[in-house]
């Protein structure tokens, strides 16, 4: 447990940025799900409209410094040739 100010002030900090990143985690992950659904399913068209958007939330997740930018890159681009790949 935290004694001092400064250690309590911290610990709430760090509690509410932990929730804060949690949320764009899983914000992240659920678009990731989403087209990864439409993809099993063999839905192409849907499969790409649920892209678009996975595309900016990660893009968003990158800039904000959740995702690291490589990683961001590699979720589209494994997406983009499954989608590829259903024809």
């Amino acid at each position: 447990m935290a004694n001092t100010n400064q250690a309590r002030k911290r610990a709430r900090q760090a509690l509410a940025r932990n929730q804060h990143l949690s949320a764009q985690r899983s914000q992240y992950r659920t678009a990731i799900k989403r087209v990864r659904k439409f993809i099993l399913a063999g839905d192409k068209a849907a499969a790409q409209e649920a892209f678009k958007n996975a595309q900016s939330v990660i893009d968003s997740m990158c800039r904000k410094g959740v995702l690291h930018t490589n990683a961001a890159a590699r979720h589209k681009s494994r997406l983009s040739a499954a989608i590829k790949a259903l024809a």
